[in-house]
């Protein structure tokens, strides 16, 4: 965390002192713990340590933070599904829609592990407020760009071509998702490890292979 100590005026002792991101992971922390709509700004201060007039030095309200955060997860994701493009408008050599998919689901979960607070909080917003809202259109734009991803690849005979694409999309990030319900970084498995047992699982299958 971006935080450092100062001697507070007259001789009170040490005051932490924050920057936006810093006072952005803190918030985010709290938002997940107690829910957005149970975290007020005293809260919010009482857990910084601060007054509520130096967290508007920061941001004008809890909404703003809230803006923040769902937007770093979002462009985050949307991140992916560029590389992805950027790679079949240069012509890469085996970026099929197949290789480009597998692609944007392992580079999913790794977004998901390095950005968890944010992804997690993102993934509980439920549309009550202007901010949640543009959220979730935003959402949908990222699953209708993955079932356009999906459908091209089952029309090169890469994956099913007799599921819905939409629906396919649903579950392939229906269990990237879930992953915020149990992962937890400090169990020790690395996120490149975990993205890759996730996308052998989604493409691959469980089902053992003769011979193996």
């Amino acid at each position: 965390m971006s935080r450092t100590s100062v001697q507070s005026p007259g001789g009170r002792g040490d005051r932490p002192v924050y920057d936006r991101d810093s006072v952005l992971e803190v918030a985010v922390a709290v938002f997940n713990e107690r829910g957005y709509d149970g975290t007020g700004m005293e809260e919010l201060a009482r857990r910084l340590g601060l007054s509520k007039s130096s967290i508007y030095h920061h941001v004008s309200g809890k909404g703003e933070l809230l803006e923040l955060a769902v937007g770093r997860a979002l462009d985050a994701l949307f991140s992916v599904l560029d590389e992805a493009d950027g790679a079949d408008g240069a012509g890469a050599q085996g970026t099929t829609a197949t290789v480009r998919l597998e692609r944007v689901v392992h580079r999913s979960v790794e977004v998901l592990v390095t950005e968890l607070p944010y992804v997690t909080l993102l993934l509980r917003v439920r549309g009550n407020s202007v901010v949640e809202r543009r959220a979730l259109e935003r959402r949908r734009e990222f699953d209708h760009r993955v079932a356009e991803l999906v459908a091209r690849a089952a029309s090169e005979g890469g994956v099913r071509a007799d599921l819905d694409p939409h629906l396919a999309a649903r579950l392939l990030f229906g269990t990237v998702n879930s992953l915020i319900e149990w992962y937890r970084p400090e169990g020790g498995l690395p996120a490149t490890a975990l993205a890759d047992a996730v996308t052998a699982v989604l493409f691959d299958g469980m089902r053992g292979r003769p011979g193996r």
